[in-house]
């Protein structure tokens, strides 16, 4: 599946709720993210309008890796 172009962090932060992330704090234009499912894991998402796709996937990535599952699980799972 391609990866949306036109995604922004904050509606990145939303859907990642679906693994179980939710805000710890803001610094500037980056939101820290935090997990207690499958153990406890850390993100950074980039406060922008467009996140990059190779930002957006390496984030997906790291997701993938946490969970155990692989990118394209992820991004069905975040964008189905």
């Amino acid at each position: 599946m391609r990866l949306p172009r036109d995604i922004s962090g904050i509606e990145l932060t939303k859907r990642l709720s679906v693994f179980g992330y939710c805000v710890k704090y803001q610094t500037g234009s980056h939101i820290k993210l935090t997990t207690l499912s499958n153990g406890e894991h850390h993100l950074v998402v980039p406060n922008h309008d467009c996140i990059r796709v190779g930002t957006l996937s390496k984030i997906l990535s790291m997701v993938g890796s946490h969970f155990e599952i692989n990118r394209e699980e992820v991004v069905r799972r975040l964008f189905k």
